[in-house]
């Protein structure tokens, strides 16, 4: 006998255990809150904008080869920063506050799309050092560069500043809440039909006729109780009707 399962079935089984499921929903919001806004270090993040322009030469314009020179060279710029010899001068001059490991795992170096606008991104817990990281690793850059590639076409755009309303960039708390409210509803759901598969016991004729795949003749109602009155004349009539029946 092949089972189908309705939607009213799906309805009733997520209604009957609509407690457990609001349930496992508050408690994956309420631990994803407790985390985000106590447990998680804020990290700031500040940028340092870094323009790539041609080299300082006596022509007057630039032309379109010049410019796809300058772009390709962002690509050798963006490991260049990240650099040993960048990072350990940088190290040094912040008086080995971090090592050139750890500034290479605070910095970020990103090219916006078609421009020669490089972004030095650095992050960390005291905004006030990710923007000291952010603006002396552009300076020994710009100052390096000059030797390592015999030009002098790197220029700071915007230095990092902190604002008075900076916020962390992590945690997010309302994305991780919505993140989590989801998470927990999809598994309260899946805990419900979970539970409710794993439920064998028969509780209607219905279960009766999927479990033992046999048709119901009838069904014996409810029985309440009567009073203590009305249970002498029933017994009496049953004896009557027995005698009558056996010739006793």
């Amino acid at each position: 006998m092949e089972e189908t399962i309705s939607l009213k079935e799906l309805f009733n089984t997520l209604k009957k255990r609509m407690a457990m499921i609001i349930t496992i929903t508050l408690l994956a919001v309420s631990i994803s809150a407790l985390v985000s806004y106590f447990l998680i270090t804020p990290v700031y993040q500040s940028t340092t904008q870094l323009l790539v322009n041609q080299e300082q030469t006596e022509q007057p314009n630039l032309n379109v080869s010049d410019i796809q020179a300058n772009l390709q060279l962002i690509n050798t710029y963006n490991v260049i920063i990240k650099s040993a010899r960048i990072l350990d001068k940088v190290s040094d001059e912040m008086d080995g506050q971090f090592t050139a490991g750890q500034l290479n795992e605070k910095i970020t170096v990103q090219t916006e799309r078609d421009s020669q606008v490089v972004n030095l991104s650095v992050q960390d817990p005291d905004p006030y050092v990710a923007a000291d990281i952010a603006n002396k690793t552009a300076a020994v850059f710009q100052e390096d560069v000059v030797g390592l590639m015999s030009v002098d076409n790197v220029n700071v755009l915007t230095p990092a500043v902190v604002t008075p309303s900076q916020s962390p960039v992590s945690p997010q708390p309302f994305l991780n809440m919505a993140i989590a409210l989801v998470v927990g509803l999809m598994v309260g759901v899946g805990v419900a039909f979970l539970l409710e598969y794993l439920d064998n016991t028969i509780k209607t004729e219905q279960d009766i006729e999927k479990t033992l795949d046999l048709p119901i003749l009838g069904v014996i109602g409810q029985i309440t109780d009567l009073p203590s009155g009305d249970i002498s004349p029933g017994r009496s009539q049953a004896t009557e009707v027995r005698s009558e029946r056996y010739g006793s």
